[in-house]
């Protein structure tokens, strides 16, 4: 294989990001292509080198990039099957959302700096994904967090946006001071950097510290991949544009930890205590999003926590041992979770607002919408893991994994003995990946129907009614559940024109992998060939448990939204305000919308602690950032009054001295040899006694 072409891959969105950000104010017309044409090409790239390397596979090549004095730093590659795969789902993605990108953000004076950040956030996932060194990985992962501080900040303007992204930055950066550390001790144990020597130590057994290795790295892991105790940034990180969230929550940031555990399982498997750490670490973060996913009631926090929670998934299956059906939930994830976001997109373009309450009284929603509203569909089948779709199979896999892990025989693919991974670490991902899909299908029932199939919105209005609601002035800010987190966007486009095929082609891309990527795990010679070569075929029993666990779930959701639409007859007419147009504007929700939920019916009173997170924010707040800006307004006291104060004095002091010492020089000659006489005189004086 030719080495320029791996090279290419992260290079060119890099290159792109810079021109971008060169000639994007001087000469706007090619900010688009700029930002378009660099990543396709890296894509098209990342698929080339996925082909040329084949199954089974690896490539090592690298140049020391600067002695240290110990283990040396490396600008170096090592490509396999997994960084095949991730490549080629970055690049699709990152492809899709630059175009997206392009009709959504249309009118956005700043869309230049937007399109350059998207472009090197591309770029470092890139790295991180093909680096043969872990200092090199680290670049890339800390580029990815500063371009998720500015792109979660893209609309500065607002308190949202700006709090949002200092969140997620601190957070993450928490979560980044012990993976360094951990980072660090590996190379030093391992005498060197580079993955394939990490790894080659690691089987080994020459690694001297691997627990509190491993704990050290899933701190960063937790941080960046929003894993319980650092999951709090990802909800909020909803202020931003919506295509930057479907790249964070599909293909870059949050997959970035759990591809880097996979990358370095053999440590993991070191440390039957890590494990069992990152076990209630997966098992806690997937019920407790599934819970608060189940009472948001902005459409893009029910799709921030449903990525908490599979991310949870994909850690529970690293948990077990098996990478393999990590990785393939990985990528499966990828697909379907950036389809429900760009499609999320159209849906808020449409009706001018977040909130699904909101939604569900407007009439003929999903008829103007149909491509979102049948995407939207296809990818929350996928979501809730029903076949014949990707979801499923992906899923499946997962549960395939925790169940042997918990019978002892986990499927570590020979990166370590079956006995390794601890049976309670399988039974702790058994149980709340079982819990989690029932869940994880009520939540997407619940946001289905209340988004598309609402009483309140059931009605399509005639065309001359239709004609006037779109003549109508659009009203401002959209109203929302009073009390329900809420993480608005600008808007940046009129809800009455009709959304562009830049928005809604992306979206049948996305479906396709969406609905077919899970057979390529069926047959051995398929996907497995491509990674580890073990099985990624589901077993019966998980099968038709994990199904039947989806269905319940289902017909749960759907059964308290009958009795909750029951209650309320046929529904409040439509207001004659709006298509397109969120009714009554500003005012307090009617009583109705809140009852109609299904969420509240099936959490009873968990409904009100799941919708703010629990309590988590509140915790940490009083927990730490209170005492810390405490601590800080001590510290500004003691500098502003104190240490200045003696710094002010001091200044007084010598004005002072100048002052007394000015009073002496009086400019009389006289009193000058009158002040000299005296003074020889005293002298004399002195001198005889």
């Amino acid at each position: 294989m030719n080495l320029a072409l791996p090279v290419l891959v992260p290079a060119l969105p890099a290159l792109g990001a810079a021109a971008t950000l060169a000639v994007g104010r001087k000469a706007p017309g090619l900010a688009r292509p700029l930002a378009i044409v660099p990543v396709a090409v890296a894509a098209v790239l990342a698929l080339v080198v996925a082909l040329q390397l084949g199954t089974g596979r690896t490539l090592d090549a690298g140049t020391r990039l600067t002695p240290t004095g110990g283990p040396d730093i490396t600008l170096g590659l090592h490509l396999d099957g997994f960084s095949s795969l991730i490549s080629v789902l970055v690049g699709l993605v990152a492809t899709c959302v630059q175009v997206y990108s392009t009709a959504y953000l249309k009118e956005d004076p700043r869309y230049p700096s937007y399109a350059a950040l998207v472009s090197l956030f591309t770029a470092a996932m890139f790295l991180v994904v093909y680096s043969g060194d872990l200092i090199v990985l680290l670049v890339g992962w800390e580029v990815m967090g500063l371009c998720s501080y500015f792109l979660i900040g893209h609309h500065w303007e607002t308190a949202d946006a700006r709090s949002a992204s200092l969140k997620a930055f601190l957070v993450t950066k928490l979560g980044d001071v012990p993976f360094l550390f951990g980072i660090f001790l590996l190379g030093a144990d391992a005498g060197s950097f580079r993955v394939p020597d990490v790894l080659a130590a690691a089987t080994e057994g020459r690694l001297g510290h691997p627990t509190l290795t491993a704990l050290l790295l899933l701190a960063g892991v937790a941080g960046k991949s929003a894993q319980f105790p650092l999951h709090t940034w990802l909800p909020d990180a909803m202020a931003g544009p919506t295509p930057v969230s479907a790249l964070i929550h599909a293909a870059t940031m949050v997959a970035a930890g759990i591809y880097l555990v996979a990358r370095l399982l053999p440590v993991f498997l070191l440390s039957g205590a890590a494990l069992v750490v990152l076990a209630v670490m997966a098992a806690v973060t997937m019920i407790g999003s599934a819970l608060c996913a189940l009472a948001q009631d902005d459409l893009k926090r029910v799709l921030a926590y449903s990525t908490v929670g599979q991310l949870g998934y994909m850690a529970g299956a690293l948990a077990s041992g098996d990478r393999e059906a990590s990785v393939f939930h990985l990528v499966s994830h990828g697909a379907f979770k950036a389809l429900l976001f760009l499609a999320a997109g159209v849906v808020i373009h449409a009706a001018h607002t977040n909130s699904i309450s909101a939604m569900s009284r407007m009439p003929g929603l999903r008829k103007r919408v149909p491509d979102a509203y049948w995407t939207t569909g296809i990818a929350l089948v996928a979501l809730v893991g029903l076949p014949p779709f990707s979801g499923f199979f992906s899923k499946e896999a997962v549960l395939t994994a925790a169940e042997h892990a918990a019978n002892g025989e986990a499927l570590t693919n020979g990166l370590g003995p079956a006995s390794a991974v601890p049976q309670t670490a399988g039974w702790i991902v058994l149980i709340s990946a079982g819990l989690t899909a029932l869940l994880t299908a009520a939540y997407a029932t619940r946001l289905f129907l209340l988004a598309f199939h609402s009483p309140a919105g059931a009605a399509v209005p005639t065309a001359a009614a239709a004609k006037a609601r779109v003549q109508a002035p659009v009203p401002a800010p959209a109203d929302h559940e009073a009390g329900a987190p809420y993480s608005p966007e600008l808007d940046e486009a009129d809800p009455a024109t009709a959304e562009p095929p830049a928005m809604r082609w992306p979206l049948w891309v996305l479906a396709v992998p969406t609905m077919g990527f899970g057979i390529v795990g069926l047959r051995s010679d398929w996907l497995p060939a491509l990674l580890d070569g073990g099985s990624l075929r589901p077993s019966a029993v998980t099968a038709v448990t994990g199904t039947g666990l989806a269905a319940v779930g289902v017909i749960a959701a759907y059964g308290a939204w009958r009795s909750a639409t029951a209650r309320l007859g046929t529904g409040r007419p439509a207001p004659a305000g709006g298509w397109g147009r969120v009714p009554e504007q500003g005012g307090a929700p009617a009583a109705e919308v809140i009852v109609a939920d299904p969420g509240r019916t099936l959490l009873g009173p968990l409904f009100g602690p799941a919708r703010h997170g629990f309590g988590v924010d509140r915790l940490y707040h009083a927990l730490f950032v209170r005492p810390v800006g405490a601590a800080a307004k001590l510290v500004r006291f003691l500098d502003r009054e104190v240490v200045e104060t003696y710094v002010r004095g001091s200044g007084a002091g010598a004005n002072l001295l100048g002052r007394a010492v000015r009073l002496a020089q009086t400019g009389n000659a006289q009193t000058y040899l009158s002040a000299l006489l005296a003074g020889v005189v005293l002298l004399a004086v002195l001198v005889a006694v």
